[in-house]
């Protein structure tokens, strides 16, 4: 299910291979967010030619729009989608937190407001697992209680205990042959409670370990702080998964603490806003002095953007809030985070992935 191929000999860095029953995702991996269905401006085409072998979908959202009978008569959520590799599907608990989503907690599961329509809905443990075996994604999140930054020691510490009661009754319900299944740990900005969370949760054998709660207005330094706690608790064995970074330090330096795999909305949300990544940093496409750059968004690239476009075309699209130029910005961003995870990842394997992540740092933040 899960196999580690290389192990970094300075860090705690690790190049493995998550196999689910129909595909294989080489780590480190980072998914791009498909939340209702498809990562925004691009087709699947485009995702599996940039190199991405796992998307993450929202499966509460998917519920709520287009609805369980929708999919289910598609035949799944692949044939929904027409993505032929892996899909991992989010419990939603994440989104359920927001003010405007108005939950309520309880032993039983999140009540809360659909974005769609206002009407109220019961997520339980059980109910979630439910509707990710009928979307048949690859990888199933159980039910997890995050609180926002900010929550105090209390309201933390029930929202450990709850995930770890939500987890339980998860496995129990759990029917699916060949969905693997994930949990999430919790803890906010306490490092006892990380502990405790992903301690707990290391005493049932789910198929991999995320940590989620990360990456929400906490300090970089805290944030850090609570990976490398709560990687300690986690089954080495394990895949490490971490909910909602991606930034391209930060996913390194993450790497180098032993997490496996990744998502974030990062590279897309930030592409549609002007920013264009590349292994020299990063820069504002809109910015007037594009404008008479007739070179590629990024040297030595090979996504469709740099090979046929310019800087100065795609600037004058994002200047003109033309679609085209979201896309192209999109595509290449979406490539660079790809091309960035394959080089660690030959980085591990050839056992100098410290001096990589260092000669990253220096050229991205010179």
């Amino acid at each position: 299910m899960f196999e580690i191929e290389a192990k970094d000999g300075k860090t705690e860095a690790r190049a493995g291979v998550l196999q689910t029953e129909n595909y294989r995702v080489k780590t480190p991996a980072f998914m791009p967010v498909a939340t209702k269905g498809s990562v925004k401006t691009l087709s699947n085409h485009e995702l599996a030619g940039a190199g991405v072998e796992a998307l993450i979908s929202n499966a509460l959202l998917l519920y709520l729009k287009p609805g369980i009978d929708v999919i289910s008569g598609a035949g799944g959520l692949h044939r929904f989608m027409k993505w032929k590799r892996a899909i991992f599907t989010d419990n939603g608990g994440f989104q359920a937190i927001r003010e405007e989503f108005s939950p309520v907690f309880s032993k039983k599961g999140i009540t809360f407001s659909s974005p769609f329509d206002s009407s109220r809905h019961l997520i339980t443990p059980e109910k979630i697992i439910g509707i990710q075996e009928v979307l048949g994604s690859d990888v199933a999140l159980a039910l997890d209680d995050c609180p926002s930054y900010g929550t105090g020691y209390n309201r933390a510490e029930d929202s450990v205990k709850r995930t770890t009661e939500w987890a339980k009754r998860s496995l129990e319900v759990k029917s699916r042959e060949g969905q693997l299944l994930f949990c999430i740990a919790q803890g906010g900005v306490f490092p006892e409670l990380r502990i405790r969370s992903a301690a707990e949760l290391a005493e049932f054998n789910f198929d991999g370990y995320a940590i989620g709660g990360l990456s929400i207005g906490e300090p970089k330094k805290v944030m850090i702080e609570m990976i490398k706690i709560s990687i300690k608790a986690i089954p080495q064995e394990k895949p490490r998964y971490l909910m909602g970074v991606g930034s391209p330090i930060e996913v390194l330096d993450a790497i180098a603490m032993g997490v496996d795999i990744f998502d974030s909305a990062f590279p897309t949300r930030n592409a549609r806003h002007n920013a264009v990544y590349t292994e020299k940093g990063k820069y504002n496409i809109a910015k007037a002095k594009n404008l008479m750059l007739f070179e590629p968004l990024e040297e030595g690239c090979n996504c469709y953007a740099c090979r046929h476009y310019t800087r100065a075309y795609i600037s004058h699209l994002m200047r003109v809030y033309e679609a085209l130029g979201m896309r192209l910005v999109t595509l290449h961003n979406i490539h660079f985070t790809e091309r960035l995870m394959r080089n660690a990842r030959e980085a591990i394997v050839a056992g100098e992935f410290e001096e990589f992540r260092e000669m990253f740092k220096n050229s991205f933040l010179s």
